[in-house]
Parts: structure tokens; C-alpha cells; sequence
């Protein structure tokens, strides 16, 4: 009898462990989605509203270049901070996601590389923002199959 109780407890455990991971993996994608599409609308917003405080410590000389020259070019800072409006806007209605994805790719890998070489305090924030993206693409993965064909068919 104690052999029976101590096989249906194990069972149970792995019952409410599979559960739980199934759990999981149905509502992963949704919570990334949300929290990548709400960055990107937020901080998007930010460029054109300026409602986030700036930083109190001063940036370094290559970071304050590169903001001078986007800004400066009368077009490429709002051209960004409109593309992460958007991108963010169709994250956040579950719309055209995979194409938001590779829009936001070239920016993203832009934010860590600008993290990474001219601003190493925000390194971290920039490769949680890679994982979501990279979480979002996997789950995603079959729209993006025949981008990755390395020979397209042509259609006659």
C-alpha cells in the first residue's frame, strides 16, 4: 500500500509539473510580446514627448555624438523613435508580429551595440531586450522558415 501511495504522489508531482511547464510555455510568448511591445511604445513615445526624466550622470563623449548627429540629421532620431512606436503598437495588438520583429531587429541590435561600445552601463537592459526579441522570434519561428530558404522559389 505504501508503494501505491508513494507511485500515485510521484505521478501527481509530474502531473503538476507538466502542467505547469505547458502552463508556461502557452502564456511565455504573450507576456513577451506584451512587455517588448510596451517598451518599445513607451520609449518610443519618450522620443517625441520627453516625459522620462534624462539621466542625472553625465554620458560619454562618443554617446553624446551620436545623439547629436541623429539629431542634428533633421530626420533619423523621429524615424527611429516612430518605427519603435509602431512596432511597439503592433506588439501590443498581436498584428503583424513577425513583422514587427524584424523591423525592431536592426534597431535592437543597434541599442546593444550602442550599449556595449559608448554607453556600458545599459548593457544589460540591452540583452534582456535581445532575449525577448529572440524568445518572440523562436515562437515565431514558422513565419520566419522561408526567409531563412537559402534558394528561394521563383513564381512564374
Amino acid at each position: 500500500m505504501a508503494n501505491t501511495l508513494s507511485t500515485n504522489i510521484v505521478a501527481g508531482t509530474q502531473t503538476a509539473t507538466a502542467s505547469k511547464r505547458a502552463w508556461i510555455a502557452r502564456y511565455a510568448p504573450t507576456a513577451t510580446r506584451v512587455i517588448l511591445g510596451l517598451t518599445f511604445f513607451v520609449f518610443g513615445l519618450n522620443g517625441f514627448l520627453n516625459f522620462i526624466p534624462p539621466p542625472t550622470e553625465p554620458m560619454p563623449e562618443g554617446a553624446v555624438s551620436l545623439g547629436v548627429a541623429f539629431m542634428n540629421s533633421g530626420y533619423l532620431m523621429q524615424f527611429i523613435k516612430g518605427t519603435e512606436v509602431l512596432c511597439g503598437l503592433l506588439l501590443l495588438a498581436n498584428r503583424f508580429v513577425p513583422l514587427a520583429l524584424v523591423v525592431l531587429a536592426p534597431v535592437i541590435l543597434n541599442i546593444l551595440a550602442f550599449h556595449l561600445f559608448l554607453l556600458p552601463s545599459g548593457t544589460g537592459m540591452a540583452l534582456v531586450i535581445l532575449a525577448l526579441e529572440l524568445h518572440l522570434a523562436w515562437a515565431h519561428r514558422r513565419a520566419f522558415a522561408p526567409l531563412l530558404t537559402a534558394r528561394a522559389a521563383q513564381e512564374s
